[in-house]
Parts: structure tokens; sequence; C-alpha cells
């Protein structure tokens, strides 16, 4: 089938079978004698196995080690699971993050809201983000419990 085809048939763009093609996760087809590429119905699949490892979050490059061990003759699950289980350390690590970051922004709209800056405030751009909400009452307790 040509690459029309085969993007119809996977649901995917001519353009991300050529990037696919660049980036080593899908191989060169043969050519017809006019020079038009010549896919085998195994692309679909492959295309399918790229397209789900890509939403479980894994990268070209890490596709690319899993099809490379399929394409030896290795059975790749074991590899799979090692990857799927650092992904899945990694994306705890990011909610964690961003529930760090989720409380700053919570925190900062919110000494946003207790007014206007004054001006002995000396911010020199914002003095939302310039003051932290958080300092004064630990400079109050620090200094209550050293007196």
């Amino acid at each position: 089938m040509k690459i029309g085809e085969l993007a119809a048939a996977s649901g995917t763009t001519t353009k991300t079978i050529r990037f696919y093609e660049q980036a080593g996760v899908l191989p060169e087809p043969t050519r017809t004698p006019s020079g038009y590429r010549d896919y085998g119905p195994e692309f679909i699949d492959r295309l399918q196995f790229i397209r789900r490892a890509q939403a479980a979050g894994l990268s070209l490059r890490e596709v690319r080690q899993v099809l490379a061990i399929y394409d030896r003759g290795d059975a790749p699950c074991g590899h799979v699971q090692q990857v799927l289980g650092e992904r899945l350390g990694q994306v705890r690590a990011q909610i964690a993050e961003l529930v760090t970051l989720e409380t700053h922004l919570e925190s900062l709209l919110a000494h946003a809201e207790q007014g206007e800056p004054t001006d002995h405030d000396q911010a020199a751009v914002c003095w939302i983000l310039e003051t932290e909400p958080d300092a004064a009452p630990e400079v109050t307790v620090k200094a209550e419990s050293a007196g």
C-alpha cells in the first residue's frame, strides 16, 4: 500500500509516517519500480504499537529501544515493564512538583488578595512576587520565640 493508504488505515498522517521513518521507529519500506513507498500490513500494527507506547508516556527513544529488542527476535515485555515503572516514577515526581506549585500559587494569590502595595513595599517590579507570603509570619514567630 502507498503512504497515503497507510496513513488512512492507521489513523495517522503521511508526515508522521515519514517522521517515524527518520526517527528509526518505522523501517524504510520497499519501493515500487516507480519509486513509491510500498508498505505491508505489518506497518499498521507497528504504527498502532508506536501510538500506544507514546500514549503510555514512552519517548521515541524508548519506543525505538523496545522495537529494536523485538526486531532482534527477543520478547521486549520485560524491558517494557522496566520502562513503564521508570515512567510511573517520573510521573509521580511531576505530580508532587505540581502539587507544590499549586500550593505556592494559591499562597501567592491569597497574598495578592490581602491588598495593594504601599509606597514602602519597595518592589522592583511586582510586590506580589517579590514579597513572600509566608516570610512575614515565619519572621514574627522566630522573633517571638527569641524574645
